[in-house]
């Protein structure tokens, strides 16, 4: 049965329990543990599907179709372990659940109170496959006091008592603010936040200061004096330049050890960290460097395309080159014709995912950019969209291609012919799928992972290896296979399908360097230790551009 380690952020700062979380389960799995880790957000949406990127970030997916919250992102890039439905919780989803059953009759017409019935939903939640490894890492999402957080706090309280003792140990992450008038760093905002999680029936085992500087032994021994934990057990957690240090640093500090001492587990296997000895010199020594430009539409917001920025420096370390990237706002080729003012000077050019018409033009005005300059290419999902109406349009005769989303969006008034139409059945597993427009929105896109096939002696053959492979997915839009044969008789191949043959899955174009569109995620698998194909040899295709320029 696993060992759960409960994650909190506090009062003032709970910045960074998802990369503690996850740096965490690194480490254990180091010393030869197994884990899992989880996520409970006390957010009222039932998931993050229908969130806009700037109240959430990005949206992860899983391979069977949960949409996430970005932490799970992390969890997986940094453990290797494939999330799934039963790794993400929101208070939305909790309480929907509770209403459904109350409504079916479930409860037999008792009272619906948070207590017992929510947290008890919360519970049942936690004990999802705690069979199946060693320790559960569960983070609690927004910081100790929230209201809207107060039955997830009282849930774990619950289940701790409820599990034998020394089965459940809770960390606590808090920041040490450093006062430059002074030059002290103040201790206060950390004993408030711990008192007022022990307010609520919870006494952290273990501290996670975050500090920009060096915490001295007299503040240490004082956190531990008046927070009532061991002095060893008070752990700094310091800013780093990579994310993907922090699980040396954090073993450098003694993070993986406290926690085996908390749960008295001695002797602990030794940690084998060559994989991120690997990764750090991947990250420090690096023969060059790339520019590669992502042309999107929430490029004020990095977290919106996170899991792309992630796979890129994935692909940077495999080619030992470092990758600046440059966010590109889509409009502003709206304003501007020349798009060589905006675009010079890169090696390379992604087109991320997106919704909705907004930035469009500018996406199918780079991709175009791209192609007539032999550019490296990369578009995802949308970005593959605007690339197949780019080649409708301006290679294969066909002025008024676009996307019936754009017509959706404009009340149906046609004004596209629609290369792109929405898609409304597709094979899942050994059912069939059906979709109309007026459907809610959220959970209803193509979602998780699909087989695709691709084409032998094709680019994206070459690049994975082999002719079979599965990606994930999220969209609701498909290029229609209806156009293939004008669209490859203008130059433009069909690298990759479905396995049943009726959904584009990639696209190339075989006269160029390096142009794929893909209408799947990539992102979503590459991982640090395992970059994936296409994001290594996108940034190897841009090396080479970067020593032609």
């Amino acid at each position: 049965m696993a060992r759960y380690i409960f994650i909190t952020g506090g009062v003032v700062s709970s910045l960074g329990k998802g990369l503690a979380s996850a740096a965490l389960g690194a480490l254990l799995q180091a010393r030869g543990f197994s884990v899992r880790l989880r996520k409970l957000d006390p957010y009222l949406n039932v998931d993050p599907g229908t969130m806009s990127p700037f109240e959430h970030g990005e949206v992860f997916v899983t391979d069977d179709g949960a949409e996430t919250d970005l932490d799970l992102g992390h969890y997986e890039r940094f453990t290797g372990v494939s999330a799934r439905k039963t790794d993400s919780v929101s208070s939305g989803r909790i309480y929907s659940t509770v209403l459904e059953k109350e409504r079916r009759g479930d409860y037999l017409g008792k009272t619906i109170q948070v207590i017992p019935h929510v947290t008890n939903e919360i519970k049942d939640f936690l004990a999802v496959g705690e069979d199946e490894v060693d320790f559960m890492l569960c983070e609690i999402g927004g910081t100790v006091g929230d209201i809207e957080g107060l039955p997830f706090f009282e849930a774990i309280r619950q289940f701790s008592h409820d599990k034998p003792r020394g089965q459940c140990i809770f960390m606590h992450l808090t920041l040490l603010p450093y006062l430059a008038a002074s030059g002290e760093l103040k201790t206060k905002p950390t004993q408030h936040s711990v008192k007022e999680l022990q307010s609520i029936g919870i006494a952290p085992d273990i501290l996670v200061c975050r500090s920009e500087h060096p915490i001295p032994e007299k503040e240490r021994e004082k956190i531990a004096l008046f927070c009532n934990v061991r002095k060893d057990s008070v752990v700094a957690a310091y800013d780093l330049k990579s994310i993907y240090e922090a699980p040396l640093a954090y073993h450098a500090q003694g993070l993986d050890q406290a926690v085996l001492d908390a749960f008295d587990i001695s002797p602990a296997p030794r940690p084998d960290l060559s994989v991120w000895n690997d990764v750090y010199d991947r990250i420090h020594n690096t023969d060059g460097e790339v520019k590669v430009a992502i042309v999107g539409k929430y490029t004020q917001l990095g977290d919106a395309y996170k899991s792309i920025a992630e796979a890129l420096t994935h692909g940077g370390m495999a080619n030992r080159v470092r990758v600046n990237v440059e966010w590109v706002d889509a409009e502003v080729f709206d304003k501007s014709d020349d798009v060589a003012q905006h675009l010079e000077g890169y090696h390379a050019i992604l087109v991320p995912g997106g919704f909705g018409e907004r930035g469009t033009e500018g996406k199918i005005k780079a991709a175009q950019y791209a192609r007539e300059n032999k550019v490296p290419y990369l578009g995802i999902c949308l970005g593959m969209q605007m690339a197949v109406i780019e080649a409708a349009r301006n290679v294969a005769g066909l002025s008024t291609a676009g996307s019936e989303e754009f017509d959706h969006e404009s009340k149906g008034k046609r004004r596209f012919e629609p290369v792109v139409y929405h898609l409304k059945e597709w094979v899942q597993g050994n059912h069939k799928v059906e979709r109309k427009v007026g459907d809610d929105k959220g959970g209803t896109m193509r979602l998780g992972a699909y087989d695709a096939t691709l084409k032998e002696g094709s680019k994206v053959a070459e690049v994975y290896g082999t002719t079979a492979i599965d990606e994930r997915h999220r969209h609701r839009y498909e290029v229609d296979i209806a156009y293939r044969e004008q669209l490859e008789a203008a130059g433009m191949t069909f690298s990759g399908m479905s396995p049943d043959g009726k959904l584009p899955e990639i696209v190339e174009w075989s006269d160029h360097p390096w142009f794929i569109g893909v209408q799947f995620h990539p992102e979503l698998k590459s991982k640090p230790f395992k970059p994936h194909p296409l994001f290594k040899d996108f940034v190897r295709a841009a090396k080479d551009m970067s020593r032609l320029v």
